[in-house]
């Protein structure tokens, strides 16, 4: 379903990101783990048409999403608070994003009405602006915004920063039924690797802007990754 190739961004001489070549299939959940500086958020701007490549191109559903906005109808994420508008109250905003979608008031009343343990009553009739939303209750609002109008893919930018833990457990269930149940492409970076590998089928780890681990989740892939970003993965694979 999304399709990078040759891809790169450069800034000046430096090089943020190059990915010879990288496939998520429709329905994956993907997780990109990595340190600081390591690609994950370029990668993701790129994908979202935020930023343009130095070289390559990356495709959704066979666009090329430099080229052409057909992939925004399916395609919705949150990458942070910036994707808000802090003046409007979380209603005001669900309602605004329900109408780009093509979705009615009543439609996005069913969907908040899924996730009231989520909201967990610190989100709707609070009769509060955004803008004054702790972080953790704006990244409540703006995960639930990008799931509005039933997308195809889903990106999610450190989605588990700044949520508390019964969140995060609540977070994990979400994810899970949007890829196992409805067939959607979530597409997550974290630096959790608990949770990532929690919830993703599929991990990939970025180093300097390329592609060093594309590993199937297994009961093995957290320790794996833990040695990998300790540097003992030599000593690991000598035990195995």
């Amino acid at each position: 379903m999304i399709n990078a190739s040759n891809l790169s961004k450069k800034y000046g001489n430096n090089t943020v990101l190059n990915i010879e070549q990288l496939n998520i299939p429709k329905g994956q959940s993907f997780g990109l783990v990595g340190n600081n500086g390591a690609g994950k958020t370029t990668f993701f701007s790129l994908l979202l048409d935020l930023i343009k490549p130095s070289s390559g191109q990356i495709t959704s559903k066979d666009i090329l999403v430099n080229n052409s906005e057909d992939w925004k109808p399916f395609t919705s994420a949150f990458i942070d608070e910036s994707f808000l508008i802090g003046y409007l109250t979380p209603e005001e905003y669900f309602y605004f994003i329900g109408e780009l979608r093509g979705q009615n008031k009543a439609d996005v009343d069913n969907l908040l009405a899924q996730f009231e343990d989520f909201f967990h009553g610190e989100i709707l009739n609070q009769k509060k602006y955004l803008r004054d939303l702790s972080k953790g209750n704006q990244k409540k609002a703006g995960i639930v915004a990008a799931l509005i109008g039933n997308p195809e893919v889903i990106i999610l930018d450190e989605p588990f920063a700044n949520l508390d833990p019964t969140t995060q457990i609540r977070l994990k269930s979400i994810i899970k039924n949007l890829a196992e149940t409805q067939g959607v492409t979530v597409l997550i970076s974290s630096h959790d690797l608990l949770h990532v590998t929690d919830v993703c089928e599929r991990i990939v780890v970025l180093e300097k802007g390329e592609v060093v681990k594309d590993l199937a989740t297994s009961a093995a892939t957290l320790k794996e990754l833990e040695a990998h970003f300790a540097g003992n993965e030599t000593l690991v694979n000598e035990a195995n």
